[in-house]
Parts: C-alpha cells; sequence; structure tokens
C-alpha cells in the first residue's frame, strides 16, 4: 500500500506549493491512462475493488457485481471513464482546480460520504499503473504531490459541508 502525505494549509495557498514542472509531469504520467478513459477507467475501478473490497460498497450500482465479474463489466467502465474525465480535468487546471473541485466536493461529502483515504487508494491504484506502464518515476511522484494537494482541497470542501471525511 502507498501512503501519501496530505499537505495542511489553507485552500488558497495549497497549489502555492507546488510548481508548473509537477503539473506538467503529473499530466506526462497519466497521460497512458488518459488516453482511452473508459477502459483504463474499468481497469482502475476493478483494481480498487479487487485490491480494497470495502471500496466496492461505496458504489451501490456494483456492490453485488462478484469479483470475478468486474473485469469488462460496462457500468464499471462508464463510471470509470467519468473517474478519469474529472481527474483529467483537475490535472489540466494545474492547481486551478477549485471551481472543479466545488461541485465534487459538495457531493461527495453531503450525498456520497467518501472518506478522503478513498481518494488515497485510487491514487495508489494510478501510480501501479503507471509503474507498469513505464511512467518516469519522477513523473509518478509529480502525480503523487499533485494529487495529495488536490486530495487536500478536496478535505477543506469537506469540511465547508459539515463531513468529517
Amino acid at each position: 500500500m502507498v501512503a501519501f502525505k496530505r499537505l495542511s494549509c489553507n485552500f488558497a495557498w495549497t497549489t502555492n506549493l507546488l510548481i508548473m514542472t509537477d503539473f506538467d509531469l503529473a499530466l506526462q504520467a497519466f497521460a497512458p491512462i488518459g488516453v482511452d478513459k473508459r477502459m483504463s477507467g474499468g481497469e482502475v475501478l476493478t483494481r480498487l475493488f479487487q485490491t480494497h473490497p470495502e471500496t466496492q460498497g461505496l458504489f451501490p450500482r456494483f456492490e453485488k457485481i462478484p469479483p470475478g465479474e468486474l473485469a469488462g463489466n460496462a457500468a464499471v467502465a462508464a463510471h470509470g471513464e467519468i473517474v478519469l474525465q474529472k481527474l483529467s480535468e483537475l490535472l489540466n487546471a494545474k492547481g486551478a482546480h477549485a471551481s472543479a473541485l466545488k461541485p465534487m466536493g459538495k457531493t461527495h461529502a453531503t450525498v456520497h460520504k467518501i472518506k478522503l483515504n478513498n481518494f488515497d487508494l485510487i491514487t495508489g491504484v494510478l501510480v501501479k499503473m503507471m509503474d507498469e506502464k513505464k511512467v518516469d518515476k519522477a513523473a509518478q511522484d509529480a502525480f503523487k504531490r499533485v494529487m495529495a494537494v488536490v486530495i487536500t482541497d478536496l478535505g477543506k470542501l469537506y469540511t465547508e459541508h459539515g463531513f468529517s471525511g
């Protein structure tokens, strides 16, 4: 399991801890996964559910799917595509992700009740896939740093909505 250190600072200043190179490298790391978001998205969620079975229950539509039927499941792939599309949007914002993150923060805090550690878990799955695709370690590290900032900012939104996540 990969451990991620969350940064603690004011929402508006969190991204100042990164440099533009981090965003460029994070996008470079994400590129091989983002090429086919539906296929890769299905793989990301399938791996997440297989390595962390408790996460499958966070998705009511998928909780009854047997582990052996996750890979190639059209509904899992479609939702995985949505996840990777949102991630792509956040990465491409290069730190100016507040407007893209706010609606997600609200729904994930007030409706879905998704704890922040689950974003760390999915980040770990993505980094493992990047490693398998021979993505440069510096780019993987930049991706982890960018995700730590995004997750920290998401946590601040959770607090605004009264969710301890």
